[in-house]
C-alpha cells in the first residue's frame, strides 16, 4: 500500500507505477542516510511542540538510529518491493516494527519537503567530499609545476606554435582554474545549506512547528523562509550546483584534451607508463590515451546536464510537479561520476613522464621570435613595430636567428609562477566553506549517538555523550 493510499482495496496500475517511479527505489538508496537525518530532527521538533510525549520519540529515535547504523552503515538497507520511495520505506519499517507510533512521524510533513531536506543534506555532504577532492588535486598540480618549472614547452594560439611556455606554467595554471570552480561551488553551496523543512507540499502547515529548531538541528546556516520558494527551490537547486560542478568539469576536461594531444606522437611532450595506456587490436605500436579520452566524455556529460535540468523545469508554474524525479535520477549520479574522475586523473598525473628536451628540435625555433623582437626593443632601441617588422622579413627570407633564452620575470609567467599566492588563494576559499561551522559531521554525531536530554526550562534538547 503506498503512503498517499485511501482505500485498503485500492491497486494501482503497475505500468503507471513503473513510468512514473523508474528508477526511484534505486536512487533513494543514496538518500537513505540523509533522510534518517531528517526524521530524527524532525520527530525531536515534534516532542517540543507536544505532538509526540517522551516514549513516543524515544523508541523512534532508537528505530531510526538502528535502521542508520546497523542496516545503512552495513549495506543492508533496502527499498522493499512495492515500496515507492525512501521516504515510504523508512515510514513502513517504523509501523511495521514499531506499531501505531510510526505512523506520527509524518505530521506536518510531506514527501515534497523530505525529498528537498534529502536532496540538500546529500549535495552538502557531497560538495564537502568534492571539494576536499579538488584540494588534493589542486595540491598535486602545484608540486608538479614546482618540480618541471624550469622545462620549457611550447605555447599555441590557433594550434599554432606561438610563445615557450613551461610546465610549470601548465600545472599551475589548471591549479588556479580549481580555485575558481570552488567559488562558483561555494555559492552553490550557500543556496544548499538552507531548510526547507516544514514547507511541507509547498503552502507550510497550520501545525505550530518549530522551523528555527529543525534548521539548528540539521546544521544549515538559515531557512528558506517561504514556503512557497522552499518548494520552488526544487530544480532550481540541482541546476545551479549542476551548473557549478560542471565549471569543474570543464577544467578536468580541457586539461585531459591538452593530455590526449601531448602524449600524441606529432607531440610527444609527455608519456604514461605502458601499464596505464592501451594498444590497438591491430596497431602494435599505439598507446592510447584512454583514461583521458574517457574522463574527457564523462565531464562534458555533466557539462550538458545544467541545460537539462534547465529545460526540464523552466516552464513549470509554482507548486511541485513529477517533471522533478526525472531530475533527481540524472543528478544525483553525477557526484560520485565526478569524484572518480578526479581519483582517476590524480592517480595519472602522479605517474606523468615529463619530456625534457621538446624545444631543442628545430621545428620550434619561431617559438621565440618575440623574444628577439623584444631584445631589439631593450638592447637596440628599436621601437616595437619596428622590431616586429625586422623579424618578420627575417622569417620570411629564412635568416632568422632564435634567441632561446625566455626572459620572464612578471607575475604570473615562465619565470615568475607566483606558487605561494596560488596556495594562499586556494587556502582562503577553502576557509570560505567552513564546513566546521555547519557541522555536518557533527550534525550526525549529536542525531545518531548523543544522548537526548529535555530540560523542561527549555524547549530546545539537550544533547551530550558520544
Amino acid at each position: 500500500m503506498k503512503i498517499w493510499e485511501k482505500k485498503t482495496n485500492f491497486s494501482f496500475n503497475k505500468e503507471i507505477e513503473h513510468f512514473t517511479s523508474s528508477k526511484d527505489s534505486k536512487i533513494d538508496l543514496l538518500l537513505a542516510p540523509h533522510d534518517v537525518i531528517g526524521t530524527i530532527a524532525h520527530v525531536i521538533m515534534l516532542k517540543t511542540i507536544g505532538l509526540l510525549n517522551k516514549k513516543d520519540l524515544k523508541i523512534l529515535i532508537q528505530e531510526l538510529r538502528n535502521i542508520y547504523i546497523h542496516e545503512i552503515l552495513n549495506n543492508n538497507f533496502k527499498i522493499d518491493e512495492g515500496i515507492e520511495d525512501i521516504h515510504s520505506q523508512i515510514e513502513f519499517l517504523l509501523t511495521h516494527r514499531l506499531g501505531e507510533v510510526g505512523k506520527k512521524i509524518h505530521s506536518g510533513r510531506s514527501r515534497n519537503d523530505q525529498v528537498l531536506v534529502d536532496l540538500k543534506l546529500f549535495v552538502r555532504t557531497e560538495i564537502k567530499d568534492i571539494v576536499y577532492m579538488s584540494y588534493s588535486f589542486f595540491d598535486l598540480l602545484l608540486k608538479l609545476s614546482e618540480q618541471y618549472k624550469n622545462i620549457l614547452m611550447p605555447g599555441y594560439t590557433h594550434y599554432q606554435i606561438a610563445m615557450p611556455s613551461s610546465f610549470g606554467l601548465w600545472f599551475s595554471a589548471y591549479a588556479e582554474s580549481l580555485i575558481d570552480d570552488l567559488l562558483f561551488i561555494r555559492t552553490a553551496y550557500r543556496i544548499v545549506n538552507k531548510n526547507p523543512l516544514g514547507s511541507a507540499a509547498g503552502y507550510g502547515s497550520s501545525l505550530p512547528l518549530n522551523r528555527k529548531m529543525t534548521t539548528d538541528l540539521l546544521g544549515f546556516e538559515c531557512l528558506n523562509y517561504n514556503v512557497i520558494y522552499a518548494q520552488m527551490g526544487r530544480g532550481k537547486m540541482e541546476r545551479i550546483v549542476t551548473e557549478s560542478i560542471s565549471s569543474l568539469a570543464r577544467t578536468l576536461s580541457k586539461m585531459a584534451q591538452d593530455i590526449c594531444l601531448y602524449s600524441s606522437q606529432n607531440f610527444n611532450f609527455i608519456s604514461f607508463p605502458d601499464h596505464l595506456t592501451t594498444g590497438s587490436s591491430i596497431m602494435p605500436h599505439k598507446k592510447n590515451p584512454d583514461v583521458f579520452e574517457v574522463i574527457r566524455s564523462k565531464c562534458n556529460r555533466i557539462t550538458s546536464l545544467p541545460n537539462e535540468i534547465s529545460l526540464i523545469s523552466s516552464n513549470l508554474c509554482s507548486g511541485y510537479h513529477r517533471d522533478f524525479q526525472i531530475i533527481k535520477e540524472r543528478f544525483i549520479p553525477i557526484f560520485e561520476e565526478m569524484k572518480k574522475c578526479f581519483s582517476m586523473f590524480q592517480y595519472m598525473l602522479n605517474h606523468i613522464i615529463v619530456k625534457k628536451d621538446i624545444i631543442k628540435d628545430d621545428k620550434y625555433k619561431y617559438l621565440f621570435s618575440v623574444e628577439v623582437v623584444n631584445k631589439l626593443v631593450i638592447e637596440k632601441g628599436y621601437s616595437f613595430r619596428e622590431a616586429y617588422q625586422k623579424v618578420g622579413l627575417d622569417i620570411q627570407n629564412g635568416c632568422f636567428k632564435p634567441f632561446t633564452k625566455a626572459c620572464y620575470s612578471h607575475e604570473g609567467s615562465i619565470g615568475n609562477l607566483c606558487i605561494t599566492q596560488i596556495k594562499n588563494s586556494m587556502q582562503d576559499v577553502i576557509k570560505e566553506f567552513d564546513f566546521d561551522f555547519y557541522k555536518i559531521n557533527e550534525v550526525i554525531k549529536r542525531l545518531i549517538y548523543s544522548k537526548i536530554h529535555f530540560d523542561e526550562t527549555s524547549k530546545y534538547p539537550i544533547f551530550f555523550g558520544v
